[in-house]
Parts: C-alpha cells; structure tokens; sequence
C-alpha cells in the first residue's frame, strides 16, 4: 500500500517547550494505524498538526503528496480530511439528520443541502444511526453521540479520518459495537488515523501501531512487534507482563 499520508521530521513547538519532536511516519492508504502514547506523548499534538491547527515548526506533512504544512484548516478538510473528536460537541438543538448534513455540507465535496441531506441519510443507515435521525441531537445517550461524531466526520467524504479517542467513556458492549463501526468506515474506504487508549481495541483494529513518548517516536510496527518492543513496555505499558496480557486478550 502506498502512504496516503506521510510526516516527515515533524517537530511543533510552543516556545521553549518541544511537543513533538522530528516524528516521522506514514500511514497506508486503507489502512486503520494506530497512535499510542502516554499522556502528554504529543499524539493530540500531531493530530492538530495534520489538521492545520498547530503549525510545525520543522518538517512538513504530505497528504498523497502534497505538502499541506500552513493550509488552514477549511482547506485541509476540503482535500479530504476529516476528524472525530473525543470530546463531542453536537448541535444538540438540531436533528441528528441535521448534524450530519453539516458535516456533508462543509466537507470535501461542499454539497448543497439537498445532496448534503442524502448522503447524510445514507450515513446514518450505513452507522446505525438512521432510527435516530428526527431526535435532537441533545437527547442522544454517551455512545450514540460518539457515533453521531463519527457520522458528521464520515459524512463529509473524507479519504483519511483522524479519530481521536472515539472509544473514551464506553462501556464493553459499546466499545464492541463501535469496533463494528470503524470496520464498517474502513470498508468504504476511508483510512483510518485513530489515538486511543483502550490498548486492546487499538491492538485489534490497527494494520500498524504507532507510538509516541515525550514528543518522541519510539516504535513502528505491527500489533504484535510493537507489544513486543522492550522500549514501548517500559515507557508505555509499565511493567514487563504488560506485554503478555495484551497478546493474551482481545475484545
């Protein structure tokens, strides 16, 4: 697979203090690749660097090939980047159907309302969401307005999505339905840029794992290699079993 994103010797900082520190990796068209990290890694950081709304200091970002570094983020969206956030800001007043249609709306193919609308409906069948679509926003339960976030990020026709933390507050039996959901987004042909710290999901969905300390990367690999790195156990999963127990588990 080729990369349809790649950073190159990113570095973003704020003053004297180095967030993220000459990264460097690549993510595969169709793929879903995980971005691990302690609290405090960077990976948010990076997030906001492919996003357009931190500008690195050094190095430059390449969205299939071309360098989007200092793009704003309305342009970056138009080329066909979209991004879930962890914490989720609907228009509670207006319908799920209507949240969605903005996404459509404002993403990369600026549709009008009318076609905005469609394909919103399409999106809510296509995520489990279409009994929802006459409820306001507002009245959705925890889960239902993670998958109402994914829905506004898919319905604006991305070809990378940045899903940061979707899985955050979840119990099991949701975190199970929602593995269902990012499977279901990747068949249609988005790749997947995905921060989560539920490692066992992030072990399950990911072709290649990515993983940040202090601003810094520290493996790239598969699920498996990165489990298994002695640098990845000690900075991030603590204790030398760590390691052990993720292979052993799965959702």
């Amino acid at each position: 697979m080729s990369a349809l994103l790649a950073l190159r010797g990113v570095t973003v900082a704020f003053g004297g203090l180095v967030a993220v520190d000459d990264v460097t990796f690549d993510v595969e068209e169709g793929s879903i690749t995980g971005l691990i990290g302690p609290n405090g890694a960077g990976k948010s950081t990076v997030f906001n660097a492919v996003n357009g709304v931190y500008r690195p200091r050094t190095g430059s970002i390449l969205f299939d090939g071309r360098d989007i570094v200092g793009m704003p983020s309305q342009r970056i969206a138009r080329l066909g980047i979209a991004r879930a956030h962890q914490v989720v800001r609907p228009l509670t007043d207006l319908s799920v159907l209507d949240n969605v249609t903005v996404g459509a709306c404002f993403g990369r193919d600026a549709l009008g309302l009318v076609a905005g609308r469609r394909r919103a409906a399409g999106v809510l069948e296509q995520l489990g969401l279409a009994d929802r679509a006459s409820q306001p926003a507002g009245s959705l339960n925890v889960a239902q307005k993670k998958r109402l976030e994914l829905a506004r990020a898919v319905a604006a026709g991305p070809r990378l999505l940045l899903a940061d933390e979707v899985l955050a507050g979840l119990n099991p039996h949701e975190v199970e339905e929602m593995l269902g959901v990012f499977a279901t987004i990747r068949a249609a042909g988005v790749t997947i840029l995905m921060i989560e710290h539920l490692m066992q999901a992030v072990m399950h969905l990911s072709d290649k794992v990515v993983v940040l300390d202090y601003g810094r990367l520290i493996a790239v690999g598969t699920p498996a290699e990165v489990q298994a790195d002695p640098a990845v156990i000690e900075a991030y999963l603590g204790d030398p079993h760590a390691a052990e127990r993720l292979l052993a588990d799965e959702p």
